[in-house]
Parts: structure tokens; C-alpha cells; sequence
């Protein structure tokens, strides 16, 4: 949960069949999405969890088997496994009905698969028991598209930050200025300084042709440089998912973006 949360996912574990693979016990992770392939019942309070940065000692089987029961008592099932009956205990008001892009699944196999291949291990008392086996599969291939139909508008993608190709663009409004190059130049050099690589778009293009290809991008983050604003001493710094803009001086801005991406 913690990984789909990184990458900017709100993944729902939802009871599923196993199918070919086996083990009496399955989730799909789904990531709501009007395209998605499997049609879906849930509980929309089941959206608001977030495993967050929570402590968790995974020695500790009180402590699992606590986030595991938050993660998976309320309904939340594919087609294939869904209940009517149980549905309808649901509270009307969040009982929901929508389609999924399966990112994910764990299974659960018990010793389905190690007692065939005597694949044991020696307990405390010397005794040989078969070892408990499961899996987790992520869909790395369909993970690019999950992310897109969840986090994008009209004008084009907004990339998370945890997997956003550049975490910033630079905008020059007035390609062969000699301030507004040089600034350029320097906002690009400072953020290679800090282990960031900006998306430079120095094409001699109309300023509302490069705000709109930077908006098909989706880049998190824009950084707007020209002449007016340079004599003024400011650069504009632009959040994608928001619009919100503000002017800051080059080395703001350039310290702004190295702090969102600390530690990533």
C-alpha cells in the first residue's frame, strides 16, 4: 500500500478469486478508473485509508493482523467475488459502484505449493512443518496507465512527484533574451547542483504554445522566466495540479523544489 502510496495511487485491496494460481485467500490492489477493466463494489469510506508513514513492527502479529482487518473489512470486491447480500448491509450512502485498473495482487497459499515440494522448515520443538508460502505482484507495465487516468484533466497529465519523468520545467518566454538565457542556464545549473534534472524548453515558441505543451507533459512543477519579471528580480513558480502561481526569486525557487523532493 505504502508503494502505490509513493506513486501517487490510492490502491484498494479488493477480495478477488484466484483463479489458475490457487490459494483460498486473494486481493487484487485496484485503482479506481472509469476505463478500468473490472467492474467494482465498494464502500467509499474505504477510500480515505492511507497507510501513510505509520510505525508499524512487522514482528509484532497484533499490529499486522490491526492494519490488515483497517484494510479489509469494509467492502470492497470485484465481480467475480461480489456479494449482493453483504452490499446491501452497506449504508446506502456509501455503497458504490464503479470499474478498476488492477495494478496488483497478493496471494495467500498456505502450504499449497511447499508440502508438494517438501520445502520445510525445523520449529523450536524439531519438528518439520511445510513453510507458509504467498506472493505480491505488481503490474509495472500497467502502472503508467493507472497513473495517468488517476491523476490528469483536460489540458493533459499531472504527474505525482514520486514518479514524475523531471520534477520541474523551466519556461523561457524569451528565447535569445541574454537575462532571461542566462537565467535559464542558471536555474538549470542550480537544480543539477542538487541532484534534480529540469525539463528545459528553450524553443522559439509563443509563450501560450509552451504553457500548454508543459500542461500535456504534466510536469508537477513550472518554472516561468522573462524579461519582466527578471527586472523585478522573480521568476513565476507554477503547481500543476493547483494552477496556483507565485513570484519568488531564482534561488527560491530553485531551494522550493529541492525541498519537495528531499529524500525521494
Amino acid at each position: 500500500l505504502r508503494t502505490y502510496e509513493r506513486m501517487g495511487l490510492t490502491a484498494i485491496p479488493m477480495r478477488a478469486a484466484s483463479g489458475p494460481i490457487g490459494g483460498d485467500n486473494t486481493h487484487e490492489f485496484l485503482v479506481l478508473a472509469q476505463t478500468g477493466e473490472s467492474e467494482v463494489f465498494y464502500d467509499d469510506r474505504v477510500t480515505a485509508l492511507k497507510l501513510g508513514q505509520r510505525d508499524i513492527d512487522y514482528d509484532d502479529r497484533a499490529q499486522v493482523a490491526k492494519v490488515c482487518e483497517e484494510f479489509t473489512t469494509l467492502y470492497a470486491r470485484t465481480d467475480e467475488t461480489h456479494d449482493q447480500s453483504v452490499f446491501d448491509q452497506v449504508p446506502e450512502a456509501h455503497r458504490k459502484v464503479g470499474r478498476g485498473i488492477e495494478v496488483g495482487q497478493i496471494f495467500y497459499f498456505g502450504t499449497k505449493y511447499s508440502a508438494s515440494m517438501g520445502a520445510e522448515v525445523t520449529t523450536a520443538e524439531g519438528t518439520k512443518v511445510p513453510v507458509e508460502m504467498g506472493s505480491h505482484g505488481i503490474g509495472v507495465s500497467r502502472l503508467l496507465g493507472a497513473i495517468i487516468e488517476a491523476s490528469h484533466d483536460d489540458k493533459g497529465i499531472i504527474w505525482p512527484e514520486g514518479v514524475t519523468p523531471f520534477p520541474v520545467g523551466i519556461v523561457n518566454l524569451k528565447q535569445g533574451d541574454s537575462a532571461a538565457d542566462a537565467a535559464c542556464d542558471g536555474l538549470y545549473k542550480a537544480l543539477q547542483a542538487k541532484g534534480l534534472e529540469a525539463l528545459y524548453d528553450d524553443r522559439d515558441e509563443r509563450a501560450g504554445a509552451k504553457f500548454a505543451t508543459m500542461d500535456l507533459i504534466g510536469l508537477p512543477w513550472r518554472i516561468t522566466v522573462g524579461p519582466r519579471g527578471l527586472a523585478n528580480g522573480v521568476v513565476e513558480l507554477t503547481s500543476r495540479r493547483t494552477g496556483e502561481s507565485e513570484d519568488v526569486s531564482p534561488e527560491a525557487a530553485v531551494d522550493r523544489i529541492a525541498q519537495i523532493y528531499a529524500g525521494r
